[in-house]
């Protein structure tokens, strides 16, 4: 018998059809730059299609600030009531801590309560770090407040402590009960949904100057400015969350006969309570990362000293003051973490009222008693002069010394950056056709996202050209691509370091933790002094400033890497590298482009603030929006900005989802 001819199927090379839309788009684009005057329509948007959109928005917003009646009152009335609630509890802790109060008369003072004294806060602080129980925290918050008041800077950390925590409180109270209601309600989870998008993408600075029009100059306006950059992460985070409360959970929630709004509180809310801590940290972050732009509105504080050392470039000052802002947020951080962490110890012993409240009212006689003392001791209440010092002087002289025995070197440094990586960089964006990059992003949507990614992008992407704003907005791409990319070729490396090392891991977690607290426009106030100004300034305090979520979800992706299939590896004979490169990097993968996503977002949120040394693009359009008191153009940037962030949210995550399907993995194995 002869056996019958074996039959081999020939190879079917599969192209999909995503890719095949990608490449046509890419031939289009570089037809329609290959022949500028054919399609002169598809190169340059015409003039003559523009909308003007920004002067009618600015007439929409000074009609109602102007003429807006809502029967009772005006909506400029109305906005100013809110200032004036808004303001209320600010200023109560401003008298508290730094003013102290005063009951007036009709011709002279009746009554004057001075504000509670340094020595009397720092005990309070400590005393409240050691009843958490971390000694380490409360050495921390010793050193913390005793570098504040002999530094100089006592009064204006306490400004900046006031108008914190009562941002913090709201930012914290409104984001839970909105992320409630996301989940309880579809529809309004599809309404906050793109609102708080849009919120955590526009740069500050353009709605700045329709929060001042609404709000008058002063703490209500910061706080508004400061919530609606703050708020949201607490918000998703609460629905998130919520959405991953064990079904077991809410099944004997229901079963003990709770209502849907005892579920709610009761059982769901407090079940998730760790978790709401992402976005406890996340709110007072981003706080303090508004308390400069915040003091420039009204607010003061250690953000008006960082602003004042930025305008005459005293890199000491400015140090010194962000210190300060780092150590405060850190302080707070820390404390809240400590609180989420207790649990609640049950006895069958009733305490009484002095000892269930014995901190409380330990706080009280040690307040009052130290403000008393200070009346007849002067160094309690305050801080003598003669105590204080300064050490702004040495890091002048740091900085002096590295431009003097450094020029050279640093010169040479900045100009190659700027010849083959700048301008090369920014003579290809900036020569892009407009509607080739509209086909090109919805190209890509289509391949990871479906029809409806695709539409997504190319309306956004359109809109930036509809409006005028195209060329800024190019320039807005490539400086924040170009950092995003040097970010992301520092971060990951040291990320995967961290994730690999444990000594490495301890050391990295304190220098991001730094980067991460200390407000954007310190940034500037080296780098300006090193590199001058320029867009090459801008690229490496943005850098500077987006580099920690790259290191942050590396290190956390590849721990996340199960580790049994890492053990099936060793026992397979791969050498450390081998699973590095062909298990633990390909798996943590997505998570990450998720932070190099996160790093998107952050370097466009510098855009305004690197607007200050020099560039012109979105950033310096809000500048000159608040310098005309022009909000339609302002916030017209700012959508821009935010619409040019959503697009690029939307294709990374979708390709990340697409990517965890085809590995397998779930939500939970990753970021």
């Amino acid at each position: 018998m002869t056996a019958a001819p074996t039959a081999y199927a020939t190879p079917v090379l599969r192209v999909k059809p995503g890719i095949v839309l990608i490449i046509a788009a890419i031939v289009v684009a570089a037809a329609i730059q290959a022949q500028p005057t054919l399609l002169a329509w598809a190169n340059d948007y015409p003039k003559s299609w523009i909308i003007p959109f920004a002067k009618n928005l600015s007439a929409f917003v000074k009609w109602l600030l102007k003429e807006a009646d809502l029967g009772l009152f005006t909506f400029k009335e109305f906005t100013r009531a809110i200032g004036a609630l808004l303001d209320a509890p600010t200023l109560f802790l401003k008298s508290l801590l730094v003013t102290g109060f005063k009951f007036e008369g009709e011709q002279d003072v009746l009554l004057q309560i001075p504000p509670l004294s340094w020595l009397g806060v720092t005990i309070i602080f400590v005393m409240l770090g050691s009843s958490l129980g971390n000694r380490r925290l409360t050495l921390f918050i010793l050193v913390s407040f005793l570098y504040v008041a002999f530094i100089g800077l006592w009064e204006s950390t306490m400004l900046t402590l006031a108008s914190i925590v009562v941002a913090v409180v709201l930012g914290i109270l409104v984001g839970v009960l909105l992320g409630i209601a996301a989940f309880k309600w579809t529809a309004i989870d599809r309404i906050l949904t793109p609102v708080f998008d849009v919120m955590q993408t526009m740069p500050v600075f353009a709605y700045m100057v329709p929060a001042l029009m609404m709000f008058g100059c002063g703490p209500a306006a910061a706080m508004v400015v400061t919530l609606i950059y703050a708020m949201p992460p607490m918000a998703r985070v609460t629905k998130i969350s919520l959405a991953q409360v064990n079904s077991e959970t809410v099944e004997f929630g229901r079963m003990a006969g709770c209502s849907t709004k005892q579920l709610t509180w009761k059982v769901m809310v407090p079940s998730i309570r760790p978790r709401l801590m992402v976005g406890v940290n996340q709110v007072i972050m981003l706080t303090l990362n508004m308390v400069i732009i915040a003091s420039l509105i009204g607010a003061g504080g250690l953000g008006f000293d960082v602003w004042q050392a930025l305008k005459s470039l005293r890199i000491g000052q400015g140090a010194e003051a962000g210190i300060a802002i780092t150590l405060v947020a850190i302080v707070l951080d820390r404390i809240s973490q400590e609180f989420a962490a207790r649990r609640p110890v049950h006895t069958d012993h009733v305490p009484s009222f002095t000892q269930k409240y014995r901190l409380l009212i330990l706080v009280g006689v040690i307040a009052i008693g130290t403000t008393i003392i200070g009346q007849w001791i002067p160094s309690v209440s305050q801080v003598p002069d003669s105590w204080t010092f300064s050490t702004g002087k040495f890091w002048d002289n740091i900085i002096d010394w590295i431009n003097i025995n450094g020029y050279e070197y640093i010169d040479a440094f900045r100009r190659f950056f700027f010849i083959y990586l700048l301008k090369p960089s920014k003579g290809f964006m900036l020569g892009l056709p407009w509607l080739g990059t509209v086909l090109v992003i919805a190209a890509v949507g289509y391949h990871v996202g479906g029809l409806r990614l695709a539409a997504l992008g190319a309306v956004l992407i359109s809109f930036i050209a509809a409006v005028g704003l195209w060329e800024k907005a190019m320039i807005s791409a490539y400086l924040v691509g170009v950092c995003v990319f040097l970010a992301s070729a520092i971060g990951i490396p040291i990320g995967i370091l961290s994730a690999r090392n444990e000594r490495v891991h301890k050391v990295v977690q304190v220098i991001i933790d730094t980067l991460q607290t200390l407000p954007s426009f310190v940034y500037l106030i080296p780098v300006i002094m090193l590199f001058s100004v320029g867009e090459f300034s801008a690229m490496v305090a943005v850098v500077m400033y987006a580099i920690v979520p790259a290191i942050r979800y590396t290190d956390h992706s590849i721990r996340q890497v199960p580790a049994d299939l890492i053990e099936a590896s060793r026992a397979m004979g791969c050498t450390p590298l081998q699973i590095l490169k062909r298990v633990q990097i390909p798996l943590a993968l997505p998570g990450i482009m998720l932070g190099v996503n996160q790093t998107l977002m952050m370097g466009l949120s510098m855009l305004v603030i690197t607007a200050l040394v020099g560039t012109r693009d979105l950033g310096q359009e809000t500048l000159i929006a608040i310098s005309k008191v022009d909000p339609g153009r302002g916030i017209t940037a700012g959508i821009c900005v935010a619409f040019i962030a959503i697009t690029a949210d939307r294709l990374i995550n979708a390709w990340v989802q697409k990517r965890k399907s085809e590995l397998g993995l779930n939500d939970a194995s990753q970021l």
